[in-house]
């Protein structure tokens, strides 16, 4: 009867160890990408799952789009076209109460020009959202509500109430794109005072 040296018996083991060692390794790092993914794109994670029917293909996809971002160019504005961008949003606000229906579509076509000018590619809405997402996951939300509106607009179907929501959507992407930051007021400490009085 021939029996099976002991050394292949062992390699046989070490062999079966090393591949389940693999899948866990495999498996771990599968859920530590899923969990990255999912903090950083918060509803967006969750929006492109249930569009793409699974985890998987909303992953691919979310991966896909940081990929893209990753080729873009996107520089801040100069002082001088920052505050250009302001005074554009400014009137544009002003002109609400006279023409709701037109400062929608006046914001939509400032918000694209403020993402080209800053350096995002121009594609269709689902791809800017897409690309928008990358860097602004928290905001892009607003967009796709923002975009909804106007298509509800464009059929009639938008009261004036929803076109100020529209425009307030608008504007937190508007916000986000052109970095406005409050300018935190830094507090002095009590023995810096004391020095100086």
């Amino acid at each position: 009867m021939d029996t099976i040296p002991t050394q292949w018996i062992i390699l046989t083991g070490v062999a079966v160890l090393a591949v389940f060692a693999l899948a866990v390794w495999f498996f771990v790092q599968k859920r530590k990408q899923s969990h990255r993914l999912e903090q950083h794109f918060g509803p967006e994670y969750g929006r492109t799952v249930a569009a793409l029917g699974s985890r998987t293909k909303a992953e691919s996809e979310l991966k896909a789009r940081e990929r893209r971002a990753e080729r873009f160019a996107i520089t801040p504005l100069a002082p001088a076209e920052a505050g250009r961008f302001s005074q554009a949003w400014s009137a544009l606000q002003a002109r609400f109460v006279d023409n709701p229906k037109g400062v929608v579509v006046q914001a939509d076509q400032l918000v694209r020009e403020l993402m080209l000018k800053r350096g995002y590619p121009m594609g269709d809405f689902e791809r800017r959202a897409g690309d928008i997402s990358v860097d602004h996951p928290a905001i892009v939300e607003t967009y796709r509500a923002a975009q909804a509106i106007g298509v509800r607009d464009a059929r009639g179907d938008a009261d004036t109430e929803e076109l100020r929501q529209a425009v307030v959507h608008y504007r937190a992407l508007f916000d986000e794109l052109l970095e406005v930051r409050v300018a935190k007021q830094e507090a002095i400490p009590a023995t810096h005072l004391a020095l100086n009085t």
